[in-house]
């Protein structure tokens, strides 16, 4: 981080010379009333906050959201606009590089039926689908936005951020909103981070990316009478053959490569019409994920494996009839590392150690991978408050300590702003 303060506030003495810069860069008066604004502004938030999440936008369906979000940002003042993949982004005041690129996902695993799903109750929690995962991080950008273009002394702030809403972040949308955006040459010229907010918890910081790759494997054949066929081959058996097999496997290579961590899950298993007819068909939907992509190759041939001894077994115990099999490839996340001296990473350790956040470098999977995997930039943050029951109808989000979240990432991109600066941020100067 570059050395641009020339005093110390005698209260920041203690505190690493790093941190030192953020503490004189969140005194300056602009900052400091930013930050303020985000305490006294908590019932604005709030309603944005219920206001979004009751428009559903479950993966590959975020359009009414998007459309949404797009016109708030542009009513803020912000100039908005979709892109081919139905990402929204918006600038302030006419772009300046380089940019910090702030994002959010616009789609939910769930999606309430009705408005009045997502409530507040009693105890002051959001409730419904999606409203940890990501409504706080879109409400996030909504109190980032309105701050920054309303606080004239932080227009050039403004004017060093990409707010971005993007779609396919959740399941099978294989982050398609954040590859659409990273394959956009001239929308990523100059671009210096990506900072990612999901979730709320502000107790880590993703520096590097979880591959994950996940496939489909069935199982075809004629199908039958229960009775009268019985001897065919059953598509629903061989799968809960190659399961047993797969698990099996996967488990023992855990216990003798403890260094390398990886994990499975078949989170989707159909197959059959009724209790007394052989299957046609069964298939299931595997999610792998591990910090080396070496290994999620590994599982992946072993998966292959399974399946091909699976069907020999099941065709040759069959007096009539064949199987068939295939496995499909539903897609992949890729991995990546911010290195432990990159700036980004030391900016947000001393923005925590200024805000006495005791946070921990994690691996996960968000949006943040495909950046990570291209070698730029790139970190996932909660944006502040608790949350839980993620994915499930009854997911929560707690708003107390959400403005020490929000405070967190404007220090963040006024760090990362001034950084490229002679002056610092001359329009919160002193």
């Amino acid at each position: 981080m570059a050395t641009q303060f020339k005093t110390l506030l005698p209260q920041t003495a203690r505190l690493p010379a790093e941190a030192r810069e953020i503490a004189l860069l969140a005194a300056r008066p602009a900052i400091l009333n930013a930050q303020r604004w985000f305490a006294h502004q908590r019932a604005w938030i709030n309603e944005q906050h219920l206001q979004l999440c009751r428009i559903p936008a479950p993966t590959f369906f975020e359009r009414q959201r998007a459309e949404w979000f797009c016109s708030q940002l542009a009513g803020l003042g912000w100039a908005s606009r979709q892109d081919r993949a139905g990402n929204v982004l918006a600038e302030f005041g006419g772009r300046q590089t380089p940019v910090t690129i702030v994002s959010a996902h616009l789609d939910t695993v769930l999606a309430p039926g009705r408005p009045e799903q997502i409530y507040f109750a009693p105890d002051g929690r959001l409730i419904g689908p999606g409203v940890s995962d990501n409504g706080s991080g879109l409400s996030a950008v909504l109190a980032l936005a309105r701050v920054l273009a309303e606080n004239t002394d932080l227009h050039d702030l403004a004017s060093s951020v990409l707010l971005v809403a993007n779609v396919g972040e959740e399941g099978e949308g294989n982050l398609n909103g954040m590859r659409y955006l990273c394959e956009q040459p001239g929308q990523i010229a100059g671009i210096q981070a990506f900072v990612v907010l999901d979730g709320p918890s502000t107790d880590h910081i993703t520096a590097q990316a979880l591959a994950s790759r996940r496939f489909e494997v069935s199982f075809s054949g004629p199908g039958g009478h229960s009775w009268n066929d019985h001897g065919r081959p059953n598509p629903v058996h061989a799968l809960s053959d190659l399961i047993n097999q797969f698990v099996q496997n996967a488990d023992a290579k855990a216990a003798n490569e403890r260094l390398v961590r990886f994990s499975y899950n078949f989170g989707i298993i159909e197959g059959g019409t009724s209790i007394n007819s052989i299957p046609s068909s069964a298939r299931a939907k595997l999610d792998l994920r591990s910090e080396e992509p070496a290994t999620l190759d590994e599982l992946s041939a072993m998966l292959a494996r399974a399946m091909e001894r699976s069907l020999e077994q099941a065709n040759r115990s069959a007096t009539a009839g064949r199987l068939s099999a295939k496995i499909k490839e539903l897609g992949s996340r890729p991995g990546g590392k911010l290195g432990h001296d990159a700036l980004l990473l030391r900016t947000i350790q001393a923005v925590d150690a200024y805000l006495n956040i005791r946070s921990r470098i994690d691996c996960a999977s968000t949006d943040a991978n495909v950046p990570l995997s291209l070698g730029l930039s790139a970190i996932s943050i909660g944006s502040g408050g608790a949350g839980g029951g993620a994915h499930t109808s009854q997911e929560w989000y707690q708003p107390d300590g959400r403005h020490l979240g929000l405070q967190r990432i404007l220090l963040l991109l006024a760090a990362l702003a001034a950084q490229n600066s002679p002056e610092g941020l001359s329009s919160t100067s002193e």
